[in-house]
């Protein structure tokens, strides 16, 4: 089940949990997306996420049943943040299990581009010099 939160995760928790669900699974593959200090040249503060409420929720429960059933993998788990979040910060975790490496690195891959295309997410990037809306994901 996805969750969008305020709060920071543990990722080696998170993956532990998600490991222990199915004693079938041979690998887990997670993304960690990270606040970085610079872009497009200029320096970040901070970052801030805001969501479509409960469309969201919607689609990133559909973007891991979609993983799920489109990939031969286990289970998939995606945490993404609201709110600031600053620099060094997690923003967003993607954690996939599968019998095989493989097929769980094809589908964090997926999961993560899927995302960034599909989920009502916006982020708001806080400049040294002012702040304004990412219009696209890169």
């Amino acid at each position: 089940m996805p969750r969008l939160q305020i709060e920071d995760f543990d990722v080696g928790s998170e993956i532990e949990a998600l490991v222990g669900k199915n004693r079938r699974t041979g690998a887990a593959v997670s993304f960690l997306g990270v606040v970085r200090d610079f872009s497009r040249g200029e320096r970040v503060t901070k970052l801030e996420f805001e969501q479509y409420q409960g469309m969201a929720e919607k689609e990133l429960a559909r973007l891991e049943r979609d993983a799920v059933e489109g990939f031969d993998i286990l289970d998939c788990l995606v945490i993404h943040r609201t709110g600031e979040v600053g620099v060094n910060e997690n923003i967003v975790l993607i954690i996939v299990t599968s019998v095989r490496r493989s097929d769980a690195f094809r589908a964090c891959q997926w999961v993560i581009d899927e995302l960034k295309r599909r989920v009502p997410i916006w982020k708001k990037e806080f400049l040294s010099d002012g702040n304004h809306w990412v219009e696209n994901h890169p």
